[in-house]
């Protein structure tokens, strides 16, 4: 019982939205949310020209309230309008700005059209778009031409979570023309990228330091635990062989110093 009143919620609130988005068109909607408040139910509102929504005096929102709370039975709607910061970066408006300048130019200048609105989204930082235009363009044969640019995900979890996407139809004197936009945000973090961290050569540096002074000192305390050797006193070889000189010089230092007196008889 209480997975139906779940799914019966969001079967209503998706209708809401459905309801929201094919009226107010040409005003740069976006998207729409339901939360639910103690006072009643609150609809936010997203979209890049809020003025056009309000209307003068709030007319247009006093009778957008009134529609909601009879057709959908809603105690107190309460309408909150927020404006889109960056739009170019939004999949809906951007979709819906192709679909009026279609509309208005006619099915010739689509080329024009596309490339021009992907050169905004890429200025914007979008990481990368495709835009694909299908149906009688321009030919009476129906065609389908992608527009793209930039790093796209086309699997993966990414695809449905990082990645913006919408859906929007122009409707000309030729027929029917579908216009599919998906764009991905700078933000969005790819499981595929990969960064090079930059050493500093001053750490570097500072390391060779630090193990330089590290066995400098490992060196001199390897030179005081080790034991001095002795020297042992060099012999100077002495000639056996002596000249006659030093024969009597030898003899004379050998005789007993002191006075000698001889007696006279």
């Amino acid at each position: 019982m209480i997975e139906r009143k779940f799914v019966a919620q969001k079967v209503k609130e998706l209708q809401i939205q459905e309801y929201i988005d094919e009226n107010l068109k040409n005003v740069g909607h976006s998207h729409t949310k339901m939360v639910k408040t103690p006072l009643g139910e609150k609809i936010i509102i997203y979209a890049s020209r809020p003025g056009l929504i309000v209307g003068r005096k709030g007319q247009n929102i006093k009778e957008l309230t009134k529609t909601l709370k009879k057709r959908f039975e809603l105690e107190n709607p309460q309408i909150e309008i927020s404006e889109v910061t960056d739009v170019s970066l939004d999949a809906n408006i951007i979709a819906e700005r192709i679909t009026d300048s279609l509309e208005r130019f006619g099915s010739q200048k689509f080329k024009a059209i596309g490339h021009k609105v992907m050169e905004d989204v890429m200025k914007a930082g979008a990481l990368g778009i495709e835009i694909i235009v299908s149906g009688k363009v321009p030919s009476s044969r129906a065609k389908s031409w992608r527009f793209y640019s930039g790093y796209l995900k086309k699997c993966g979890d990414i695809s449905l979570v990082g990645v913006n996407k919408a859906h929007a139809q122009a409707k000309l004197k030729t027929g029917v023309i579908g216009v599919k936009v998906s764009i991905m945000p700078p933000g969005t973090e790819l499981p595929d990228k990969v960064e090079l961290i930059e050493v500093k050569e001053e750490k570097i540096e500072e390391a060779k330091e630090v193990k330089e002074e590290v066995s400098d000192k490992e060196e001199e305390g390897k030179r005081e635990t080790k034991p001095k050797s002795r020297k042992k006193p060099k012999v100077k070889e002495e000639n056996n062989e002596q000249s006659p000189d030093e024969k009597n010089m030898n003899e004379e230092s050998a005789k007993p110093h002191g006075k000698v007196e001889e007696n006279e008889e």
